[in-house]
């Protein structure tokens, strides 16, 4: 699976921006579908991830400012960024995998497929 990650940009804090990412093809099995992002100097941190079942699942520093979605005829999977902080600049990758397990859905190494990446940067 190929991910094509576009959407970053510029963006003033308290702004919002919108990330997609199209997958080549459908996705099958028990497949997720996330977003992680990493700052300079920083680790790889987990965003969001959407299951095949539908279920979402955020990490603490974005609950309830950020939304993940997909649409299935499309391929692609969203990342809805509302309320942005400085500390939200990174660059943000989508990532899949096929056969996720749940307890794995945070972890970055887990996913077989990446997305080339999309810098987001917050600033005034």
């Amino acid at each position: 699976v190929q991910l094509q990650a576009s959407g970053g940009g510029l963006v003033q804090p308290g702004g919002s921006l919108r990330l997609s990412c199209a997958a080549s093809r459908r996705m099958s099995g028990s497949y997720a579908l996330g977003w992680f992002r990493q700052a300079p100097g920083k680790d790889r941190e987990f965003v969001a991830a959407i299951r095949y079942s539908g279920h979402t699942y955020y990490g603490d520093s974005v609950k309830g400012r950020f939304a993940i979605s997909r649409d299935n005829a499309k391929n692609t999977v969203y990342l809805q960024m509302n309320s942005l902080k400085p500390e939200d600049t990174a660059i943000y990758y989508c990532a899949a995998d096929e056969s996720l397990i749940l307890s794995s859905i945070r972890l970055w190494e887990q996913y077989d497929y990446w997305g080339q990446g999309t810098q987001v940067t917050v600033s005034s």
